[in-house]
């Protein structure tokens, strides 16, 4: 099956499949060896990984496709990509669905707050009029039913902050029926909220939990019973880079603060540099290398040295 068929299976089921955020393809490798069955690109993670910024619009459509291209060539689960406001108007976003759709990509977040959009976690967001909005799920949505019947797409709205969840189910079923195939209030609040969604909305529901142990806005609740209440998708979208960004610290505050400038026998930090190796694929370079190098070159190349890789 299709990955693209394995999404959407996955997600009419609404078993509130459990979507990570990566930031970059190590956290995508390392999302998809930990077991889950698809991923979400995080707009805020690549944001901070790739430029160091926040997440307000700042990265340009052609590196987002960059790195989701880099991103999907290296994992076999399902990806999907956030394309924020669509890149401009209706025919941008259907331009950028198009692209995704080449690329293999499994489905995308498509927001309809205003350019430059922030995080939906961030104050001071605003929207687009929602009859913009439709015209760019459409755009979309025909893009999908010409190319790829699969393809997922998960509309969203930020207007529960603005004007409430009235608004934002309002405009859910309006996206919904204008073709997608998911929808997204962020920043949604509780328990009660949610189950008040699942009921009025007409198709799917996604939910952001953001780093899964906080929830920052939204009440953090747990899987099962996200499940219960008939939620189709729960994202996890910036614990990696939430992760990646203590982790580091941590490491280089101790480093920096060691008497003797090193952290000697202080295995707890880091893996070992073979487990690594391993895991970014050095042992199936080195097989390459065996089969189409010539003998004479790699006895060169090698003599004399003690390999991680024999």
């Amino acid at each position: 099956m299709k990955k693209m068929a394995v999404l959407r299976k996955a997600i009419m089921e609404r078993r509130a499949l459990v979507l990570p955020g990566c930031h970059d393809v190590l956290s995508a490798k390392i999302i998809e060896k930990s077991g889950f069955e698809a991923i979400q690109i995080s707009g805020y993670g690549l944001a901070a990984s790739f430029l160091g910024k926040p997440d307000v619009g700042l990265v340009q459509m052609k590196d987002i496709l960059d790195i989701t291209w880099n991103i999907a060539q290296t994992v076999t689960i399902p990806v999907v990509a956030d394309i924020d406001t669509g890149g401009g108007n209706a025919i941008n976003a259907a331009h950028i669905t198009e692209r995704l759709i080449g690329m293999g990509i499994a489905g995308m977040n498509i927001e309809d707050q205003i350019f430059p959009k922030r995080c939906g976690h961030m104050t001071g967001k605003e929207v687009i009029p929602a009859e913009e909005m439709v015209g760019k799920v459409k755009a979309c949505a025909e893009t999908r039913t010409r190319l790829e019947k699969d393809f997922v797409i998960n509309a969203r709205t930020d207007t529960f902050a603005i004007s409430g969840l009235d608004e934002a189910i309002r405009r859910c079923n309006m996206y919904l029926e204008a073709g997608a195939d998911l929808v997204f209030i962020d920043g949604i609040k509780g328990k009660n909220d949610v189950q008040k969604a699942v009921q009025a909305v007409k198709g799917p529901l996604f939910v952001n939990l953001m780093d899964g142990i906080s929830g920052m806005k939204t009440e953090l609740i747990p899987i099962p019973e996200l499940k219960a209440i008939g939620v189709a998708v729960v994202c996890i979208p910036v614990a990696s880079i939430m992760v990646a960004y203590k982790a580091l610290s941590n490491f280089f505050i101790a480093l920096k603060g060691s008497p003797t400038g090193i952290l000697a026998g202080q295995t707890q930090w880091v893996s070992s540099f073979e487990e690594f190796t391993d895991f970014v694929g050095l042992k199936e370079y080195k097989k390459l290398e065996d089969t189409y190098l010539p003998k004479q070159i790699l006895e060169t190349k090698y003599s004399g040295e003690s390999n991680i890789v024999s």
